[in-house]
């Protein structure tokens, strides 16, 4: 009934954001807005009942709140920085933003410097100290970002393994049109005269019609010998000819093949990456609670090609995720679908079949110049179900 009361609005709004330091019980997580309700507080049965319990083993009760501590801030430099080098006092100004979080002074470390210099002791940031103040680097050690990081190595050693043939193979291409093609030598005649008076005339006219034209009219004069040379430059033609057109056959097929290897490869290429929008998604991890754990959302927003924005279809919360936290959603066969991997990666398509002994599915491409196209045996992790 109070609820609405001014006094208990006014209440509300003033709890709102952080209050002072001194007047917070980390042991009993309680934060007090004066000196009076802080002086009450600790005069309170359920105070004086925490004391008790923190007194048999304090070093408990600093061990859990320093590790509480440090994971939160370590959870917010990898989440918020990453990899970058920042400045230490700015991470801690948006850790404390945070209403819930552990306080610093109910931990092992008395100020932020001699947390730094142990994050640094540790092993598990890179610090260093500047006229400006601490900067630590955090160093990531997760197992998957390793994965990820030798799995784009052994991507790109393939690549240029790749290359590498693909010149090679090109080079055996030239050697072999080289060693097909044969040479031509010219063919030398005599020219004889029979008479003296005569005069000899020449036509230096290109093509096979009229050099034998020029043949038909000096062939009275040049004799046996010329027609002989016009034969032998029609024949030479002729062979060129057909030795061009093989050649030309050869290229062709030796650029076919290295377009069906282009093909192969860009087909077998993967990326460590597979988000898209408007697909939709699986929470996986546990992190978020019950309320989100294995829900079902749609991908409104792809950021950094690692991290998206989902939308709850059954909340309408939105949510920002890594994709190690979420997983592909298989529909029923007849449902369309978007190809997330591979070399039909960005392609809608229509689900045929699934095969669940080998996790694989059988899908029917929709969109694009391959529409049509059957593709068999794709993985349950290169699809999910479009929106």
């Amino acid at each position: 009934s109070d609820f609405l009361s001014p006094k208990a609005i006014a209440n509300r709004i003033k709890s709102k954001g952080l209050q002072k330091l001194r007047w917070y019980c980390q042991m009993c997580q309680k934060q007090c807005r004066d000196e009076n309700g802080f002086k009450c507080h600790c005069m309170s049965e359920s105070h004086q009942r925490q004391l008790l319990l923190a007194s048999e083993n304090p070093q408990q009760f600093m061990d859990y709140f320093s590790e509480e501590f440090r994971n939160d801030f370590l959870e917010l430099l990898r989440r918020r920085f990453g990899t970058k080098r920042v400045h230490n006092n700015i991470v801690y100004n948006e850790y404390i933003s945070h209403r819930e979080h552990i306080h610093m002074n109910a931990t092992q470390w008395e100020t932020l410097t001699d947390f730094t210099k142990w994050l640094g002791r540790e092993g598990l940031c890179k610090v260093d100290e500047t006229p400006k103040g601490w900067y630590i680097q955090y160093i990531d050690r997760d197992p998957e970002t390793i994965r990820r990081q030798q799995e784009q190595e052994r991507k790109k050693k393939q690549d240029l393994d790749d290359e590498e043939k693909t010149a090679k193979f090109i080079e055996q291409q030239v050697r072999r049109g080289l060693e097909g093609k044969e040479l031509e030598k010219p063919v030398y005649t005599e020219l004889n005269r029979e008479n003296e008076e005569e005069k000899v005339t020449f036509n230096l006219n290109k093509g096979a019609s009229t050099s034998i034209a020029a043949s038909s009219k000096t062939s009275s004069v040049l004799g046996p010998n010329a027609l002989k040379m016009v034969d032998g430059a029609v024949k030479r033609k002729e062979s060129a000819h057909s030795s061009g057109q093989s050649k030309e056959k050869k290229k062709k097929s030796a650029l076919d093949e290295i377009m069906e290897l282009e093909e192969e490869k860009k087909r077998t290429s993967r990326r460590d990456y597979w988000l898209q929008p408007e697909i939709i998604v699986k929470i996986v991890t546990k992190k978020l609670g019950e309320k989100y754990h294995k829900k079902k959302a749609v991908v409104k927003e792809v950021i950094d090609k690692y991290t998206a924005v989902v939308k709850m279809i059954d909340s309408g919360d939105k949510l920002k995720l890594d994709q190690t936290h979420l997983e592909t959603v298989i529909p029923a066969p007849g449902k369309k679908v978007m190809v997330l991997n591979g070399g039909y990666r960005g392609n809608e398509g229509i689900l045929e079949s699934i095969n669940e002994k080998r996790f694989s599915a059988t899908i029917i491409i929709d969109s694009g110049p391959l529409k049509g196209r059957r593709v068999e045996d794709i993985q349950y992790e290169d699809i999910s179900k479009l929106a």
